[in-house]
């Protein structure tokens, strides 16, 4: 939602906001491995309701070249720095030029910060992982800082405001003939998959009207366990807001869909995915009144991806990352112990 934030205010400095995403390959030289592939990442930015187009393949420095090829008058960034794996201004060339706009990050979050949370999850007993040597080895590592102590304290230093929600907030109320379709969930770390079964719902009715329920984080932690949800209720509601597919959030929705909800909403259809559907508390289906109406829909999304799934791709690159680093500082040791060696032999 950070960057759905950043995108929603350089798309309000012109009328058309063209994405440029970088590949693999690109992200691996400059920042390390990316979690989401070129692909999914594609299609994860598209999805955004502020975003026109997207140009794949983007290079990582931003040259002039760039902007005329999709004729661009300028190109907008957060006001962090980003620099080549040589410590140069990737924006450097457009700035000089006067064709750069800068955009206020958004306060509270970031990539890192995302991490540094799914890596708490991985401590043993928020974990059904399972724990082999090398993993065990590496554990207390995990979603540290240099200093060895955690930088993460595990709770969003985000901070929602109304104002935040009305710039997400379509604002759109259901129009006569409109089909308004119901769909619940976490929605934690709004990722391919949902976009993908979101898109399919989409594609359901003529007109449709998309209410995504959110359960409350405490209903999140009791269906799903360890250390979820990890993102909080406020993150998640910006983050399915930001999706062009859904035209409206219930903060905290029931997490039975009760006759009192389909009423209200005047909801034609509930849908959900081919993921498992938890009892609720007293053992019975959350989905029992819209079956009863007959109004309650299976939605194959076609995509496997899963929180759990993302967050296991993020412990296996940090393993990587830590292996890659051990062997790094083991050379240099050799390295440092032969000079020694060298000198001593002199003297």
């Amino acid at each position: 939602y950070g960057h759905s934030n950043q995108l929603r205010q350089a798309r309000a400095m012109g009328d058309y906001l063209i994405v440029g995403v970088h590949t693999d390959e690109e992200i691996a030289k400059h920042k390390g491995p990316p979690v989401f592939t070129q692909e999914e990442r594609y299609k994860m930015v598209q999805a955004i309701k502020w975003v026109d187009e997207i140009a794949p393949g983007a290079p990582y420095v931003t040259t002039l070249e760039t902007l005329d090829k999709y004729n661009c008058d300028f190109c907008v960034h957060g006001d962090d720095i980003t620099l080549t794996i040589d410590g140069k201004d990737t924006y450097e060339e457009v700035k000089t030029a006067g064709r750069y706009r800068e955009c206020k990050r958004t306060q509270g979050v970031s990539t890192t910060d995302l991490v540094g949370r799914m890596l708490l999850m991985t401590k043993a007993h928020h974990s059904n992982i399972d724990e082999d040597l090398d993993y065990r080895k590496h554990t207390d590592n995990f979603g540290k800082g240099p200093k060895g102590h955690s930088p993460w304290t595990g709770v969003s230093q985000f901070l929602q405001t109304s104002q935040k929600i009305i710039q997400f907030a379509s604002g759109k109320e259901p129009q006569p003939g409109d089909t308004i379709i119901y769909v619940a969930g976490a929605f934690d770390l709004f990722h391919i998959g949902h976009v993908d079964f979101l898109e399919k719902v989409h594609q359901l009715a003529e007109k449709p009207y998309i209410i995504a329920g959110l359960h409350f984080d405490q209903e999140v932690n009791r269906y799903k366990g360890k250390n979820y949800p990890i993102m909080n209720i406020h993150e998640r509601t910006l983050s399915v807001l930001a999706c062009r597919y859904v035209s409206e959030v219930v903060i905290g929705a029931p997490y039975a869909v009760t006759a009192d909800l389909l009423d209200h909403f005047r909801v034609t259809l509930v849908c959900h995915g081919m993921t498992e559907v938890v009892p609720d508390k007293d053992g019975s289906d959350p989905y029992e009144e819209p079956k009863r109406r007959g109004i309650f829909q299976l939605v194959d999304s076609g995509s496997n991806l899963t929180t759990d799934l993302i967050v296991q791709r993020i412990i296996k690159n940090r393993l990587e990352f830590e292996a890659r680093n051990q062997k790094k500082e083991a050379k240099e040791l050799a390295v440092l112990e032969a000079m020694k060696r060298l000198e001593e032999e002199k003297h």
